[in-house]
């Protein structure tokens, strides 16, 4: 029961293959006390029998560009709870149309609103959650690879990611003397409602597999058991760091020569 007592804020939560599910499941199973609000009216009908089956709490609409909302769940969290100890970021979208083709074909809006939805969230998050953790917490946020390396099909994505990873570490920075923990985990490629609008996501999947060191892809329950550590007092000295789950896979300098080919044909079939 490693979060015990333990309250944590669970935000992108979208359906029950989600990593933010799988994340709230496990801290739910290790003793933790669960807020889980959904993004949009049309995610309750999946997101509230979730909630209801760990118990979850303040299971209502919360747009992070909405800031009346945002201050309804805030107040909403304070009155009851009074407190905080963690929070999991796992927001992020791009127009999917845009998720294809070239970088240097991004639009300026689609620019501007995944940078707003994907990286100013966990900075008003942060703001707001902070603002309850008196006695230190844990601010989680989920990154990808592709914001230290160029992806194929993942461009403004990749670029918000990266603007991620650097919050997070200014972040770190500002509320360490508060005892509050900010953290990213960098997860490999796993079959998601976001992942899935993504160009040639499969072939990526399928490819991953064969090139990583340990020669598999990442299971939700390998994110959510990197996510259990930095929610618990055991990472109690981690803070501002980029935690990669992904088999091994961002520490790779050269594809091996038999797989060449195969990298090549996946790339061309994008599919």
């Amino acid at each position: 029961m490693l979060l015990s007592g333990k309250k944590i804020l669970i935000t992108g939560v979208a359906n029950d293959w989600s990593m933010a599910w799988a994340i709230a499941k496990r801290a739910h199973d290790a003793g933790a006390e669960i807020a889980m609000p959904y993004a949009m009216p049309n995610l309750e009908k999946r997101v509230r029998p979730l909630a209801e089956s760990i118990g979850a709490k303040f299971v209502q609409e919360c747009n992070v560009q909405n800031d009346a909302q945002m201050d309804a769940l805030f107040g909403a969290i304070e009155q009851e709870w009074g407190h905080l100890d963690g929070v999991l970021h796992a927001i992020a979208f791009s127009d999917k149309n845009e998720l294809t083709g070239r970088y240097a074909d991004t639009t300026r809006e689609n620019f501007k609103n995944t940078m707003d939805i994907s990286v100013y969230s966990l900075v008003d998050l942060t703001r707001r959650a902070s603002k309850l953790m008196d006695t230190g917490g844990s601010i989680v946020a989920l990154t990808y690879f592709g914001g230290e390396k160029s992806v194929p099909n993942y461009n403004v994505m990749g670029v918000a990611k990266s603007a991620l990873d650097s919050s997070v570490r200014y972040l770190a920075s500002d509320l360490g003397r508060d005892g509050i923990r900010v953290n990213a985990i960098s997860a490999g490629p796993i079959m998601t409602l976001a992942s899935s609008g993504v160009g040639g996501f499969k072939a990526m999947l399928r490819l991953n597999a064969e090139q990583t060191p340990l020669r598999r892809n990442m299971t939700l329950e390998d994110v959510s058991g990197a996510a259990l550590y930095l929610f618990s007092d055991l990472s109690s000295a981690v803070t501002g760091e980029v935690h990669h789950v992904d088999c091994g896979y961002s520490s790779t300098g050269m594809i091996p020569n038999e797989l060449k080919d195969i990298l090549l044909k996946g790339l061309d079939d994008n599919k």
